[in-house]
Parts: structure tokens; C-alpha cells; sequence
């Protein structure tokens, strides 16, 4: 007993490594006092289920020391003390294991206030290895059946696992502490309702009933304190990873989402974090198990608005992680609650509304893998639901797998709801492309599996539903003037669709004009109370006439075609009225048309030419908000005199005057109006006739004219702020058109890099890069945007261009640059000033080029007001080194005009990088030539600074003698034959000047480069002299006729004569 009783002090220690030290050594300990004791009685007789004090079947089977540990060790399970609980469980675990067979459960089991998670635990151990124990005579009274697992036996089991103090007497003795960490009794238990290592013994059925009884209903009970919500997610976490697929849906219990919910949808709740955990668990296990993500989300969709009440994205996020079979499932289950018909109108009615939200999400998410066969039902379901009646149920085709039965209880709000869905999820596809998958197949969602747009798939399908009239009713019927329009363009798609070659991909965008128009133009009849019959048919007209011209059907049309161009040649190009349409969508602002016009313009790009592309950027021109007003104006008026009747043309001349100012005079009425009020305010009537002699008039005192003054100046400012906020909403919708009409000139751009008209951007785009005001920087960075990174980095140069056009954009650039207001605005001047150098570059000699770059080094240097840098230089001579060599004179020659030292020493640092990059590329003489000038240029300089006729600092001075140096090594690489004269004398005395200075005497990185400069140049020098005189030598003897044999000996002496 000695030897055992110190172990259970080690057991409480807070030490992992002491308390396992200690359950080895008391279970070795205890085997050997078992193995020298002999039974006294067998198990399992009366005398031991009676007896329940020291000899009792425990004594009887095991020997003193045994019985006394398990019995200390069962008593420890309860104990407060540092890590008692925990070192008690272990061993307690580990000597069951070894006397099983020996142990009577029934010594703590019929002590009530022994019932802890740790007994729960044992007990769980214990009962599979003693299976022919009398276990619900060991268990009772407080569990009522023999398995602590059973159904029965839940309630019990949760408060248990709750280990919460309270009024119930099984809990009398809990000491009500709470961990972070689960209790391993949950390991237990979830091995053995559903084991890992033994899949054919899951209770997947007893381990549901488990879950909502103990964990749904105790832990996250309406009661229950944060603490045990806490410890319920994790369980459902664990659990998560635990319960199979298919049963996935059973842990979504109601207090759990309700509980998950509430701290979910609050950054300040006790258990955010934790929710926002359960949240990435559920993520990470559909990103594993793709296949899971249907089945999670019917469980999460207990609650339909779930990403609504929790204000995040949890249904987005595990959609975006499903594959297409899973969302193929999801759509089909939601189309099957919709066709679950109900007594509620309401209810029906707005969850057909939210399956719509959820269908549009399906498409609108980019992060969804896209497959055609999903996207096509959706669209379906919105084009059968928003444009038909469904007046019988189908059991095959499209309404069967619509699932759509007679809708006659739909509301127009929920109708009009489908169309404008249909034509968001139609702009989606069409506007951004992602990639979709058939098979092994990956393609662009914009464009389906058979080289179809979706718009012209949509209206191909409405097509066929319009020829079913058994079974739906369209909701929009064709009047007899619209019919014979209409039938053309079906006609003209049914042309387009046989155009092959060149012009297919200009015939698809046409084709895809014309059916999203002809679909826009039908839910706009439903979706306006006014519809105008004109809406529309001249843009129809214009697109079957551009059409027509363009791919005509057949040899006669081309003849037509011809002399249609000739006898009419101010008409407009086809290419033009259909960018002309295009521009008029974009007008409008709907994400739709906005979406067709840019993939229409994006195929038809081929066939721009010099006026389509001007027609582009005129709308890009800027103009005063005042004329925007006056244009709506005019245009509403406009619209206004179409609409009277014809019969009031023969009016007389005075009967028009009056009612055209009745017609234009409602706001001086409304002004009239205020006025009279003000003056009503401040006791003054306004007269109501044309004389003044039917009453008396009392005049107003002072006070009273100081208060209509004051009235009358707010009316007036009111009416001035009503003007501004006019020409305010005017400038913001053309702002906001222009930003759509530069997608064009992007798509142009990226389609046409190789276009010669392409030239024609660049104006128009600098205009709005660096003009454009600070409520339209949005504009001006996708203006700077295209320039910088679609013109000024084309991969290839153009092949045609007009040269004298090109050069007309140098100069304008190059004068724009010397005047920038910002350093962004030069950037981007250069980016395209480097473009069009490269294009005159590639089609003429680069004079014009020199010739601009000169003028302005020649503005940089002279002018203060310059704003120009040296960056916009340093970028041109690194991509064009030998057009930078050429500037080199232009450079040094002006440098000397410099209105500044700091001027004169970037020109320097210009001249520094020309030397560097191009001088190996130039002509020798030329190179040695310019380098006896730039020392000369040089040397001058820093004598003036010696004389202080300059102000030049030491690091000035430093950068200048790097650059003699540079010149020195250039010119020893092209003069091989070191015939330069360096003035080493010179330099010579400049160095001593440098020592003298007061300035640069004490800068020793000054004076030790100038003597480096120095050394050179003497090196150099005599290195000249050395071999003048063998050079003069065997000139000398070759004029006298000395035999080659004579030359080639002097010529092998030269080394030995230089040693």
C-alpha cells in the first residue's frame, strides 16, 4: 500500500509527462498485488450484488490494494483539485482495461452523486468488455435503460454532459467550472454511435435522435449560458466531420440554426467567432467534398434568407465550391418546392420571388462553375414565367422540365420581377466571360457549347413557345404594324446565320443586335403602362438596312449594294448605323443593352473604318452642362409637337404663339406662384386684374419690404438651385455615358491593335486623361488606363498609319507635355508620345521625331515655367537608344542656355545615359569626337563652380566626374588606336583649384575622382605616345618598299621594343 499511495498525488499534477508516469507505475504496481491474490468468491452471486460496503464483490475479486485504487481513483473522477479529474480518468481507464473482469460497476453506479461526464466515460468503455454484467441494475434508478446509449436514456445523459449546477438532484454535486476544450466523454461517445474504424456499425438514426435531444435541446437550449452553446458548436463541428453525406441535413436542427443565426449577424456577440468557424468548417468540407454542397445547403436553407438575417455570404460561398451536378440538383429541388402549390397566396408568391433572387445569384456568381444545361433551365424557367401563361400542364418538353404548371395566380409584380431577371442574367453571361464546362470540355459562358450566344438561345426558345399555342399564351401579342417588321428580322438572323468566311464573325454580332433587340423590345411592352408604339422600330429599321447592305443574300443584292453606294455616296456607311445603334443603347444605361452593345461591337470591330471610329469619339467631346439642359429641352419639346394634333397646323399664326407660351410657361407659373405667396406672407394681395383703380392700394412700410426681400430672394435662389441641380444631373449621366462608350474604344483597343485607325484614339482619349475635372476622375483613369496599357504597349508595331496624321499627334503631344498641370498627366503624355515614336519609327527616317524631342530639351532647358522632367527624356532615349544618340549635340549645345545649374546638370545625367546605351552603337570618330567635347563642356562647368559663378554641390560635382570617367572608358573602347588627345594638364589644374576651394577642399570623394580622372587621361596619354613612334616607323619603311617579310618581323618586335 506504501508503494501505491504517493502515484495518486502524481496524478493531480499539472504535468502531462508525471501524470502518465504515474497511472504506468500504479497499474504495474497493481497487477503484481493481483497476481499473488487468490478470489474468495466468484462474480456475479448475490452476496456481491448486495453488499455495498468495504466487502463487498470488489474486495471479494481483487486484492486490497486493487479494490482500495479503483476505489480512490472512481472518488478522484469528482475532485476540484489541479488536474484530478483528468490524471483520475486516465488511470482509472487504463486499470479497467487491465481487471475487467474483476471490477463490479455497480459500486459507483448505485452512488447518484458519483454521475459525471468521466463516469459517463467509463461506463461507455466498460459495457461492450462486460457484456453478461446486469447493467440496468447497475445504472438505475438514474438511467432507465441497461445501454447509456438509448433513446430513453438522453435526457439524463444531456444534463449530465451539461456539468451545470442546479436544482436537479444529479447535478448537486457539479462544481459548474467550464473549459474551452470538449470533454473527451464526446470522443467516447461519437465512437460509439459512429465509429471511423467500423462503418457497418454507425447508428446513424440513433446518433439523430442523440444530437437533437442532448445537444440541440440541452446545450443550445433557451437556457442554456454561452459557455455550453460554446461547447455545442464544437460538437457540431466534430460532428461535421463525422456524419456522412446524406445525413448531413440532421445536424440543422432549429435551436442551432436560431443560436447560429443570432451570433452570426453580430460582430459583438459572446459567439461570433466561433459562428464564423462553424461557417469555414462547412466551406472546407464542401471544397473537399464537392458533391456535399446540395446537401448542406438543404440543411442551411431551413432558413431561406439565411445570407440576409446573418449579413454575410455563407450560401454564395458553399455554392461557389459545389460542382455542376450539385447545382443542377439545388436548382431542380427549388423548382420542386415551387410546384408544391400551397393555400397562402402570399407565401407562394414571395417564395417564387426569393427562388428567382437565388436563381439570378446562381448565374450572377463568378466564383460558380457555369455548364450549359443549368444555365438553360434557368433561363427557361424566367423566360416561361415572365413572358407566358401556362395554360396547360405538360408532361414532356420544356414546361415539363420547367416543372411549371397553369399559373394563372402569378402576379404581374412577380412577372415583371422574371423579365428583368432574364435580361440581368442575359447581360451577365454576355458581359463576363468565365468558364464553363461539358464533359472535359472548358469554354466561355458568354458563347454556349454550340457556338451560340446565349440571347440568340433564349430567342430561339421563344421562338418555339410562341408556336405552342395549346399549351401557352404569350403575354405581349403583335400588333398588325409591327408584324411585317418582325418577320423580317427573323428572316435577316436566318441570313446571317448562313455568312461564312470573313464576315462570320461580323454576321454572329449582327445577329445578336437583332435578337436582343427584338427580346428587349418585347418585356419593355409588358413592363411599360404607356407602351410607345414607335419604340424601337427605327432602331429595327436601321439594323436590317445596315444588314442588308452588308451581307447581302445573294448576286443581285451585291449589284444593289453597289449602285446603292454610288448614287447615294453622303449615305451612311452600314458599319456606322450599326454603331450608331449601338451608341444608342448605351444611351439608355441598362446593364443589358450595355452588355449587347459591347459584344455586338466586339465582333463587328473588324469593320470599322475612319468614320466609325469618329463617330466613336465625338461622343467623348466635352461640353457645358447648360447645353446637355438645353438638348433635353429641345428634345422634350420635340417630343411634345409630334404629338398634337395635325389639324392644329392651319391654325392662325396668334392661336399658335398662345398656345406655344402656354405650353412653355409652367415654370414661370409655378415662379408666379411663389412669388405671390411670399407677397400673400407679408400682407400684400397681388393685383387679379389689368387696372389698379377698383381699390385703393395701401402702400407698404419699410419693415414689410425688408421681409418681401427676403422672401423674394429665397424664391429666386431656389429657383437657381432647381437650374444647378439640372445641370448637375446632366453632367453626371454624361459622365457616366462616356465612361460606357470608352468599353468600345477598349474593345477596339484589344480587338484592332494592328488598325491604323487606331491613331484616331489617341486625341480623344488624352482630352479626357488630362481635362477632365475631379468629378470625372473615374473617367479619366479608364481614359489613362487604355492609353497606358492597351496603345502604349502593343506588342506589335502598326503596319499602316498616316504618317503625316501620326506626326500631327507628336507635335500636339509634345506641345500638351510642355504645358501638364500634374505629373500623371505627363506620364501619360510620354506613354504616348513613345507610341507614336514608334509608329513614325517603323514607317519613316524619325526627323520629325529628333526635331520634336529637340524643341522640347530646348523648352526644358530654357523655360522655368516648364512641365516638362527629366523622366519624359530618360523614357525616350531607354526605348529608343539610337534615336537618343542623335539627340546627343542637341542636348550638350543647350545645356549651356540652362536657366539653372540643377537644368544644366540633368542634361548631364541625360547625356550620362546616352553614352551608357548608345555610344558602343555609333561611329568611332563621332563617339571620340563628342567625348573631347563633353570633358571640355564639363571641365568648364566645375571651373565656374570654383569661381562661384555657379552654385554646384560636391555630389553635383561627383556625378559630373563619373561621367568624365564614363566618357574615358567609352572612348578607349572605339579608339583602338589611341589617337585622342586628352588635355591631362587641365584637369591637372582643376585639381588643385578643388584642393584650394573653400567649398569642395574638405569633400575627399571629390578630389580623390578628380585625381582618378587625372591619372586616366595621363595613362592615356602616354600610352598615345608609346606607340606613335613604331607606328610612324613602319610607315616610313613601307614607303620606302621594304619587303612584307622585313614588316611582319618589325611588327612581332613592336611588343619587345613597349617592354
Amino acid at each position: 500500500m506504501a508503494n501505491t499511495l504517493s502515484l495518486f498525488w502524481d496524478l493531480s499534477s499539472a504535468s502531462k509527462k508525471e501524470r502518465i508516469d504515474a497511472t504506468v507505475k500504479l497499474v504495474s504496481s497493481l497487477e503484481k498485488f493481483q497476481a499473488q491474490h487468490t478470489p474468495k468468491v466468484s462474480p456475479g452471486s448475490e452476496d456481491d450484488e448486495e453488499n455495498v460496503g468495504p466487502t463487498d464483490g470488489l474486495d471479494a475479486l481483487n486484492a486490497h490494494d486493487v479494490a482500495y485504487s479503483i476505489r480512490r481513483l472512481i472518488r478522484g473522477l469528482a475532485s476540484p483539485r489541479e488536474s484530478s479529474r483528468l490524471g483520475f480518468s486516465v488511470a482509472l481507464t487504463e486499470v479497467c482495461a487491465s481487471f475487467q473482469n474483476r471490477i463490479n460497476i455497480f459500486v459507483y453506479g448505485r452512488n447518484k452523486d458519483l454521475w459525471t461526464p468521466e463516469t459517463v466515460a467509463v461506463t461507455l468503455k466498460l459495457q461492450p468488455a462486460m457484456p453478461e454484467h446486469n447493467w440496468k441494475k447497475t445504472l438505475a434508478p438514474t438511467f432507465k435503460d441497461a445501454d447509456i446509449l438509448a433513446p430513453a436514456n438522453f435526457s439524463t445523459l444531456g444534463r449530465i454532459l451539461k456539468e451545470t449546477p442546479g436544482e436537479d438532484e444529479l447535478q448537486k454535486s457539479g462544481t459548474g467550472t467550464w473549459k474551452a476544450q470538449l470533454h473527451y466523454v464526446w470522443n467516447v461517445i461519437f465512437d460509439s454511435l459512429l465509429p471511423e474504424s467500423k462503418p457497418g456499425h454507425r447508428r446513424n438514426a440513433l446518433f439523430q435522435e442523440f444530437f437533437r435531444v442532448v445537444v440541440d435541446d440541452t446545450l443550445f437550449g433557451p437556457s442554456s449560458s454561452p459557455e455550453r452553446k460554446f461547447w455545442g458548436f464544437l460538437v457540431f463541428k466534430k460532428a461535421l466531420g463525422r456524419v456522412e453525406g446524406a445525413d448531413l441535413p440532421m445536424l440543422f436542427t432549429k435551436n442551432f440554426m436560431r443560436c447560429w443565426i443570432n451570433h452570426l449577424s453580430q460582430k459583438d456577440r459572446h459567439l461570433h467567432k466561433i459562428s464564423q468557424d462553424v461557417v469555414k468548417d462547412i466551406q472546407n468540407v464542401v471544397q473537399q467534398n464537392p458533391e456535399l454542397g446540395y446537401t448542406l445547403i438543404t440543411g442551411i436553407h431551413g432558413s431561406q434568407q439565411f445570407d440576409k438575417l446573418t449579413r454575410t455570404k455563407t450560401i454564395e460561398s458553399i455554392l461557389s465550391k459545389m460542382d455542376s451536378d450539385g447545382i443542377m440538383r439545388y436548382i431542380q429541388s427549388l423548382l420542386e418546392e415551387i410546384d408544391e402549390s400551397g393555400e397562402d397566396v402570399a407565401a407562394e408568391e414571395a417564395k417564387r420571388i426569393w427562388t428567382a433572387d437565388q436563381f439570378a445569384a446562381l448565374v450572377r456568381n463568378g466564383a460558380i462553375p457555369k455548364r450549359e444545361d443549368w444555365i438553360q433551365l434557368v433561363l427557361n424557367w424566367f423566360t416561361v414565367q415572365g413572358l407566358y401563361v401556362v395554360k396547360k400542364k405538360s408532361d414532356k418538353g420544356l414546361l415539363a422540365a420547367l416543372r411549371v404548371t397553369p399559373s394563372a395566380l402569378a402576379s404581374e409584380d412577380f412577372r415583371r420581377t422574371c423579365r428583368s431577371k432574364l435580361l440581368g442574367c442575359l447581360a451577365d453571361l454576355t458581359s463576363q466571360p468565365t468558364t464553363s464546362q461539358k464533359g472535359l470540355r472548358i469554354i466561355e459562358v458568354t458563347i454556349a457549347v454550340d457556338d451560340e450566344s446565349w440571347i440568340s438561345k433564349i430567342f430561339a426558345v421563344v421562338n418555339d413557345l410562341d408556336k405552342d399555342r395549346k399549351r401557352i399564351v404569350s403575354l405581349s401579342e403583335e400588333n398588325e404594324e409591327e408584324q411585317p417588321l418582325i418577320q423580317q428580322v427573323y428572316k435577316t438572323i436566318e441570313n446571317l446565320k448562313q455568312v461564312d468566311g470573313a464576315m462570320k464573325e461580323a454576321a454572329k454580332g449582327v445577329e445578336l443586335l437583332l435578337s436582343a433587340f427584338l427580346l428587349h423590345y418585347r418585356c419593355v411592352k409588358l413592363d411599360d403602362d404607356e407602351p410607345d408604339p414607335d419604340t424601337g422600330v427605327l432602331e429595327a429599321s436601321t439594323c436590317l438596312a445596315a444588314a442588308a447592305t452588308m451581307f447581302p443574300a445573294d448576286t443581285k443584292s451585291k449589284k444593289r449594294r453597289k449602285s446603292l453606294a454610288t448614287s447615294q455616296p453622303d449615305s451612311p456607311a452600314p458599319i456606322d448605323m450599326l454603331v450608331d445603334v449601338l451608341i444608342g443603347f448605351l444611351e439608355k444605361s441598362t446593364s443589358y443593352l450595355r452588355a449587347v452593345a459591347n459584344k455586338t461591337f466586339s465582333c463587328i470591330a473588324s469593320a470599322a473604318t475612319e468614320s466609325t471610329i469618329d463617330l466613336i469619339v465625338v461622343q467623348l467631346e466635352r461640353r457645358d452642362p447648360a447645353d446637355l439642359v438645353a438638348d433635353e429641352e429641345d428634345e422634350t419639346e420635340s417630343a411634345k409637337s409630334e404629338d398634337e394634333d395635325e389639324d392644329d397646323v392651319e391654325s392662325d399664326e396668334d392661336e399658335d404663339e398662345e398656345s406655344e407660351l402656354d405650353g412653355n410657361d409652367e415654370a414661370a407659373l409655378a415662379l408666379r406662384k411663389k412669388i405671390e405667396d411670399a407677397l400673400k406672407a407679408n400682407g400684400i394681395e397681388a393685383a387679379a386684374g389689368d387696372t389698379d383703380e377698383e381699390s385703393e392700394e395701401e402702400l407698404a412700410d419699410d419693415e414689410q419690404m425688408m421681409a418681401i426681400d427676403e422672401h423674394l430672394a429665397e424664391v429666386f435662389r431656389s429657383r437657381s438651385g432647381d437650374k444647378q441641380g439640372k445641370d448637375v444631373n446632366a453632367q453626371r449621366e454624361a459622365t457616366h455615358f462616356k465612361n460606357r462608350v470608352l468599353d468600345l474604344v477598349e474593345i477596339f483597343a484589344r480587338k484592332m491593335p494592328q488598325s491604323p485607325h487606331i491613331l484616331r484614339l489617341v486625341m480623344p482619349l488624352i482630352e479626357l486623361a488630362t481635362k477632365s475635372s475631379n468629378d470625372e476622375q473615374q473617367l479619366s483613369d479608364k481614359a489613362r488606363g487604355i492609353l497606358n496599357n492597351r496603345l502604349a504597349k502593343l506588342k506589335e508595331p502598326l503596319q499602316e498609319a498616316d504618317q503625316e496624321y501620326a506626326e500631327t499627334i507628336l507635335d500636339e503631344l509634345h506641345i500638351r507635355a510642355r504645358k501638364a498641370n500634374s505629373s500623371d498627366a505627363l506620364a501619360t503624355l510620354s506613354h504616348c508620345s513613345l507610341f507614336i515614336c514608334r509608329v513614325l519609327a517603323n514607317i519613316g527616317d524619325g526627323e520629325p521625331i529628333l526635331r520634336l524631342y529637340t524643341e522640347s530639351i530646348v523648352d526644358f532647358m530654357t523655360r522655368k515655367a516648364s512641365s516638362l522632367n527629366i523622366a519624359f527624356f530618360k523614357d525616350f532615349i531607354t526605348r529608343y537608344p539610337a534615336l537618343g544618340w542623335r539627340l546627343r549635340d542637341a542636348i550638350l549645345d543647350t545645356s549651356t542656355k540652362a536657366i539653372n545649374a540643377y537644368r544644366r546638370c540633368q542634361a548631364f545625367q541625360l547625356l550620362n545615359m546616352i553614352l551608357t546605351l548608345s555610344a558602343s552603337t555609333g561611329d568611332p570618330e563621332d563617339v571620340l569626337s563628342f567625348i573631347l567635347k563633353l570633358h571640355r563642356s564639363i571641365l568648364h562647368f566645375i571651373d565656374s563652380a570654383c569661381d562661384d559663378q555657379v552654385s554646384l554641390s560636391a555630389v553635383q560635382i561627383k556625378d559630373l566626374l563619373k561621367l568624365v570617367m564614363l566618357g574615358v572608358r567609352q572612348a578607349s573602347k572605339v579608339d583602338i588606336n589611341n589617337q585622342s588627345a586628352w588635355d591631362s594638364g587641365a584637369w591637372h589644374t582643376l585639381h588643385e583649384r578643388l584642393v584650394a576651394s573653400k567649398r569642395f577642399g574638405s569633400s575627399t570623394a571629390v578630389l580623390k575622382l578628380c585625381s582618378q580622372v587625372e591619372s586616366a587621361l595621363k595613362a592615356q596619354n602616354d600610352r598615345q605616345s608609346h606607340l606613335g613612334a613604331p607606328k610612324r616607323k613602319a610607315k616610313e619603311v613601307e614607303v620606302e618598299g621594304v619587303s612584307s617579310d622585313t614588316k611582319r618581323k618589325k611588327k612581332k618586335s613592336r611588343p619587345t621594343s613597349q617592354s
